[in-house]
């Protein structure tokens, strides 16, 4: 697998609360130049990368980020805003409180409704799987699947672990046909990118990416 493969499947992520406009502005340029999947950014900054990039490269933003426990409505005005600004791409956090209490319902109506805003657009849904068990683990991938998201996501990287590959697996286990898999939070080499992408992951958080692989890329 060569390092452009790698790179088309990596949403180049900055959603650190200190970024600015500058570190911004570099990574599009980076996601521009290596042809990543998305850059991945706070949804302030949607309409300048909008104006400033055009159509040179896809928009991802967060909602819900990171600890998910707002209210719906309020994710749904995040949702529709983001939407509006340009973003192509959805990450929302699902609320991890609820999911651990059993209330599985009020999850997967949650994410429908995020879903059913983006349309056509791609949803994909952080789990945040360093705080569950493998029991929610599973029911989040009900959830997910019955929500009809796009992809369901292991991680949001402020958490206090990020992707395994027991994850993965399991994930791979219990989502239903259609959703397709995102390994995000501590992935730092090749051989780890490697490793989710051959274990079924389609996109992968990495902000370490073009950094670890532009020299590949380049020569």
């Amino acid at each position: 697998m060569n390092a452009q493969e790698i790179l088309s499947k990596v949403d180049h992520t900055l959603l650190k609360q200190t970024a600015t406009w500058e570190d911004i502005k570099g990574i599009c340029e980076e996601a521009v130049k290596y042809h990543t999947a998305t850059v991945m950014i706070p949804s302030c900054f949607i309409t300048k990368i909008r104006e400033n990039y055009g159509g040179k490269l896809k928009i991802a933003t967060v909602v819900g980020f990171p600890n998910g426990n707002c209210n719906t409505a309020a994710k749904i005005a995040e949702t529709a805003q983001a939407l509006a600004d340009g973003a192509e791409e959805i990450d929302m956090v699902i609320n991890i409180g609820m999911l651990k209490a059993g209330e599985t319902e009020y999850v997967t109506e949650e994410i429908r409704a995020l879903k059913r805003l983006c349309g056509e657009r791609v949803l994909k849904v952080i789990v945040e799987t360093c705080f569950l068990t493998e029991e929610e683990k599973i029911a989040a991938c009900k959830c997910v699947t019955e929500a009809g998201a796009d992809f369901i996501k292991t991680s949001t990287g402020f958490g206090s672990k990020g992707a395994t590959l027991e994850d993965i697996k399991l994930f791979k286990e219990h989502i239903g046909e259609g959703v397709q898999m995102k390994a995000a939070g501590g992935i730092h080499t090749r051989e780890e990118m490697v490793g989710f992408i051959e274990a079924g992951c389609t996109r992968l958080g990495a902000s370490a990416a073009v950094k670890v692989l532009k020299d590949e890329v380049d020569k």
